[in-house]
């Protein structure tokens, strides 16, 4: 669609976007199909659906596409938590077995060390700050590179295609060892899974029936969910990845996938599915300082405050990560309270401003929301791991160079 002229985008710029996208990747086969939103202002300035939603049955890309959103979940799990901060009922330096009393003696894995895990003790406790910018020592099993790792996958902890629920994998935390004492370093992890729980623990009501009733119906994010309800499952995306030959395969078929019941393990930190839309909705919310029309999530000054970069010492993540994985690169970027945030651009090597936020999901979805331009950007497709093309970047690059003021 045309933007109007006072949103400083130029619509001939905005169409490359467009023909980028169907060249580079889906003329090519390289994904079957996107979907991109971009809004200022709080006005949608451009939507492009491209391709395909479902190879397999020619299933054209749509506006009410359902999309797997994996780890853009964090932030919504991170918005319910700072609700509950901004009631008194917990705080950021609280520690985590204030909560949680069988996390009071966690200890830190010692590596070398021959026989069953060998700990030493935390040089502090963890805080629930730390679960919000992952500096807790948890980690994920699918990171690989750890004995701790290995007892995540061993035991299925995190896993969201597995059986374990959430409660139980709290139990299996309480006696795995972290990866490092809390505030030391940062490691993408199950953290977010943890303040799940810990909403449904601390507000007497189911961690997903939080998310609906307080965030996701005022919001109107009415196709947001952990499963795709019926009547509505004609419209879930197919996913996509690589199998060993690095060959795009069907990863996720949507008329036999596990999103289409409710799951065993309600996932804050990747187990949301839902449209580009309802998310929109939700950057909205946050680019507008925590209000939705006459909907108040949080204050103006609590969103502030998570936009920040909570790193310990005001470090980078490329100071301070030990993890093989996230969904940022590094350089320029540091961690807030549910989000990457924009340190120094020029490190970046993009363009944008500084403070902007932003994160993504495991099928190569991304969002990114920049205060300074009041700008919103979403953009959806299924394509396994994300790291596979650097479709990021270059539409951070695209979408700044369509903007003429």
């Amino acid at each position: 669609m045309n933007m109007p002229v006072n949103l400083g985008f130029s619509p001939a710029r905005l169409a490359r976007i467009d023909r980028f996208l169907k060249e580079r990747y889906i003329e090519t086969g390289k994904l079957a199909g996107t979907l991109l939103a971009l809004s200022r202002h709080g006005e949608t300035v451009h939507w492009a659906a491209a391709g395909l939603a479902d190879r397999e049955r020619n299933v054209p890309m749509r506006q009410d596409t359902l999309f797997r959103i994996y780890s853009m979940t964090k932030p919504v799990t991170s918005v319910a938590f700072m609700m509950l901060v901004e009631e008194g009922l917990v705080s950021l330096d609280d520690p985590v077995h204030r909560f949680i009393p069988s996390w009071r003696n966690l200890g830190v894995f010692v590596a070398g060390v021959p026989g069953a895990f060998q700990t030493k003790p935390t040089s502090s406790p963890m805080r629930m700050i730390d679960l919000l910018r992952h500096t807790s020592g948890l980690t994920y099993g699918f990171q690989a590179r750890t004995n701790v790792d290995a007892a995540y996958r061993k035991a299925e902890i995190g896993t969201i295609e597995g059986d374990v629920p959430l409660e139980r994998m709290i139990e299996l935390l309480a006696r795995t060892p972290l990866e490092f004492s809390p505030g030391e370093a940062w490691n993408y992890s199950v953290s977010t899974d943890v303040l799940g729980y810990l909403v449904g623990l601390i507000s007497g009501m189911p961690f997903e029936q939080f998310l609906r009733t307080r965030i996701l119906d005022p919001l109107g994010m009415t196709d947001t969910d952990f499963y795709v309800s019926e009547g509505k499952q004609s419209r879930l995306a197919a996913c996509y990845g690589l199998d060993p030959a690095g060959k795009a395969v069907l990863q996720d078929d949507p008329t036999k996938s596990r999103y289409l019941a409710p799951p065993a393990f309600i996932s804050g930190g990747g187990g949301l599915v839902g449209t580009a839309s309802d998310y929109l909705k939700f950057c909205h919310m946050l680019l507008n300082g925590g209000a939705l029309g006459d909907e108040r999530l949080l204050s103006p000054r609590t969103i502030a405050l998570m936009t920040l970069n909570h790193l310990p010492g005001g470090r980078e993540l490329a100071d301070m990560s030990r993890s093989l994985f996230s969904e940022a690169a590094y350089a320029g970027i540091g961690f807030g309270l549910g989000f990457a945030v924009v340190l120094d651009r020029a490190r970046t090597m993009t363009p944008g401003n500084v403070g902007e936020y932003f994160w993504g999901g495991a099928a190569s979805t991304a969002f990114w929301i920049d205060p300074k331009d009041d700008l919103a950007v979403v953009f959806m497709t299924q394509f396994l791991p994300s790291t596979t093309y650097p479709i990021r970047q270059q539409l951070r690059t695209l979408v700044y160079a369509a903007m003429e003021n």
